[in-house]
């Protein structure tokens, strides 16, 4: 009888803290959606308010088919999704090579090379701003997402060759071996031996390089000043001014600007944790 005691209030135990854990995660996102369909006098009432009185999606319209001021925010998002993408193209497309090549040739400096690029990726952004706003400032780069795509994939790039290195160290050499036995370049056995195998780790390293992009604050804050540039942080930053807040708008655009990075959770979910699993354990 003590025995099933026990493991009765031990369920209770982590049931109520499996709720208390639940709420915590689920109150921020649940709290800005609610933000979002509320209008400005739910918004400022006190106590707050869960269940908004008149709750409203007018917001979401005047931002994905609206034509006033709030269609800004619609191209914004499109200036996300271009400068990602690309980010994410150029970042897997060189960082797999290179990765390749750290993994498996010999050359001198190899190590010395590749401490270089973990260090460039770990110096933080605001010690190399003021240099990298001058550069684009000559080169007429300023306010475009050509810059914003220059400067993420020379910070990203060598962070996906770390992870895709650290990924190909996981094969075996011995299909490698194989193949070259059949007749197969270093390039032929990349594609058509370890690429396939590596699956698991692009995406995950597919995905990690398109979130970073997507949600980086600072160097877009620096470098770009219209709609034509902004990215979906700097526009959501702009709706807290200096004498007033749009709280739904903010609302709004956090909700819209969080469905790529959660969407993606849900569906590749299984390649993100596979991708880092395997690649963090050798053998």
């Amino acid at each position: 009888m003590g025995l099933r005691r026990r493991r009765i209030v031990r369920s209770i135990i982590i049931g109520v803290f499996s709720v208390l854990l639940a709420f915590l995660l689920l109150a921020p996102p649940a709290w800005l959606f609610i933000s979002s369909i509320a209008d400005l006098k739910d918004l400022l009432r006190i106590p707050l308010r869960w269940i908004p009185e008149n709750p409203s999606f007018s917001r979401y319209a005047g931002i994905l088919f609206g034509q006033g001021p709030e269609s800004e925010f619609r191209k914004i998002m499109v200036n996300s999704l271009y400068v990602a993408t690309f980010v994410t193209v150029i970042c897997v497309a060189l960082g797999v090579l290179a990765a390749y090549a750290f993994s498996r040739l010999r050359f001198p400096g190899k190590d010395r090379v590749l401490f270089v690029l973990l260090f460039s990726y770990m110096l933080p952004p605001i010690a190399v701003i003021i240099p990298l706003y001058q550069m684009f400032s000559n080169l007429k780069m300023l306010d475009t997402k050509e810059a914003l795509i220059l400067v993420y994939s020379a910070i990203l790039v060598p962070f996906v060759i770390w992870m895709m290195r650290t990924y190909f160290d996981t094969i075996p050499r011995d299909l490698e071996d194989a193949a070259k036995i059949d007749g197969c370049t270093h390039l032929q056995t990349l594609f058509r031996v370890i690429l396939p195998l590596s699956l698991p780790g692009i995406v995950a390293t597919l995905l990690f390089a398109f979130l970073m992009s997507w949600e980086e604050f600072f160097i877009a804050l620096i470098l770009t000043s219209t709609p034509q540039a902004k990215t979906i942080p700097v526009a959501i930053a702009e709706f807290s001014g200096r004498h007033s807040i749009d709280f739904g708008m903010m609302a709004t655009g956090g909700i819209l600007a969080s469905l790529p990075p959660v969407l993606i959770a849900l569906f590749f979910q299984k390649y993100i944790i596979g991708g880092l699993l395997s690649g963090a354990v050798k053998g």
